[in-house]
C-alpha cells in the first residue's frame, strides 16, 4: 500500500466561479483570490487537511476544476498557486497530485 507524505504541502485548489464571504469562510486556513471566472485557494495543507478541504467542496456543491501541489520554493500568494489571470489553466478534471 502507497501512503502519501504527511507532511504538508502547499497546494492551490480552482474552483469554478466567484466565492462570496460566506462560503469563504468554510474555509479559513486558505487564502483566496479571484482568477478570471475562477477562485484560487491556497495554502499549507497536510493529507487529513487536503481531504478535509475537498470534502467540504463537495458539501457545498462547488465546481472543482482542478487541485495542484505546489514546490516548496513559492514565496508569494500570487506565485504560488501558479496561475496568473492572463494565463488558462489546464481544464483536468479534478485530480490529487501523485503519491
Amino acid at each position: 500500500m502507497c501512503f502519501m507524505d504527511a507532511m504538508p504541502a502547499w497546494y492551490a485548489i480552482r474552483i469554478h466561479g466567484h466565492l462570496g464571504a460566506g462560503v469563504l469562510s468554510a474555509f479559513p486556513a486558505l487564502a483566496s483570490r479571484r482568477d478570471g471566472s475562477d477562485t484560487v485557494l491556497t495554502g499549507l495543507l497536510d493529507r487529513s487537511a487536503l481531504y478535509g478541504v475537498l470534502a467540504e467542496i463537495e458539501a457545498l456543491a462547488l465546481d472543482l476544476i482542478e487541485i495542484r501541489q505546489l514546490s516548496p520554493d513559492h514565496t508569494s500568494a500570487e506565485s504560488r498557486d501558479g496561475w496568473s489571470g492572463t494565463q488558462e489553466s489546464p481544464a483536468s478534471g479534478d485530480h490529487l497530485p501523485p503519491s
